[in-house]
């Protein structure tokens, strides 16, 4: 038996090897959120994915969400949480929170882990050295009653509009795993809540990733309950139009494609409920997800 289990692993180390030569020296961003930052055991094994590709030779940057601490937070405060069209409505008060809880709480957590399996982690926001330029997002959409264009304010929710890469070009070359918390500032000096998905997006394209890697709490892109594997703009689109892709998926999906038009070889969204996602869809032929390309 002893023998055999011996067999197994090297078997799967094996078969992951052309994987592992093929993305040695490249840049694979990965947005950390849902499930897998809450669940002990995932988190666990999330920290040691990410240590993992760090000593075969790729580059991972994190960048992480943390809605459901948010929300809790919230409610304890007696605060409801407001979302449009999947993006959090922030109000000076709201936003303290989340700048507490994801520049604070959170990302010191995510970096404490990693540094526990052998990593060298160290944690940022779009803030620091200037890296994420933001400005207020504001949505225009036709009101239910009168068919007219309403604009909705967010309040201190933002949209990343550049990337100043140089602090992630000297972490990496140290040899330091970047965990970023999606807040930025506006020319003003206004702190700015950000959807994580879209600096994540923006991020890998300023990079030119290899691959975009969205962790989420569902095993992809579904249609009649099956999973779709593959995915280009054309059928993009038309699953948005039947409103097969929508609420919290749509600006997920719509990141991804904007990632990969700018030249970010491949996004994956996939579950982050799964033990060892990450590498199961970067070193196996399989995959655990679904795939966006042009």
């Amino acid at each position: 038996m002893q023998s055999e289990n011996a067999a197994n692993i090297a078997k799967v180390l094996t078969e992951a090897l052309p994987y592992i030569q093929k993305f040695t020296g490249k840049t694979i961003v990965i947005k950390y959120g849902g499930n897998a930052m809450v669940d002990e055991a995932l988190k666990s094994s999330f920290a040691r994915d990410v240590v993992l590709l760090k000593h075969v030779g790729i580059n991972p940057i994190i960048v992480h969400g943390g809605g459901p601490q948010i929300g809790k937070l919230l409610e304890k405060t007696g605060k409801p949480s407001r979302f449009v069209d999947g993006l959090r409505v922030t109000d000076k008060e709201t936003m303290d929170i989340v700048e507490m809880v994801l520049g604070g709480l959170v990302n010191k957590e995510i970096v404490q882990l990693i540094n526990q399996h052998g990593g060298r982690a160290t944690g940022i926001t779009g803030k620091d050295g200037g890296m994420v330029y933001a400005r207020k997002l504001t949505l225009t959409r036709d009101a239910p009653a009168s068919g007219t264009p309403e604009t909705i304010d967010l309040g201190h929710t933002g949209e990343v509009i550049g990337v100043d890469p140089s602090l992630l070009h000297h972490l990496t070359e140290e040899q330091f795993i970047p965990v970023i918390a999606p807040t930025a500032s506006d020319a003003s000096g206004n702190t700015l809540n950000i959807n994580a998905d879209s600096v994540a997006g923006k991020i890998a394209a300023v990079l030119q990733a290899e691959k975009l890697i969205l962790l989420t709490n569902t095993v992809g892109v579904q249609k009649d309950g099956q999973l779709l594997t593959g995915l280009d703009y054309r059928e993009i689109e038309a699953l948005i139009s039947s409103g097969v892709i929508r609420e919290g998926m749509r600006p997920k999906v719509m990141c991804a494609w904007d990632a990969v038009a700018s030249g970010v070889k491949a996004v994956h969204i996939i579950d982050g409920r799964v033990q060892h996602a990450v590498l199961l869809e970067l070193f196996t032929s399989e995959g655990v997800g679904t795939l966006v390309h042009r």
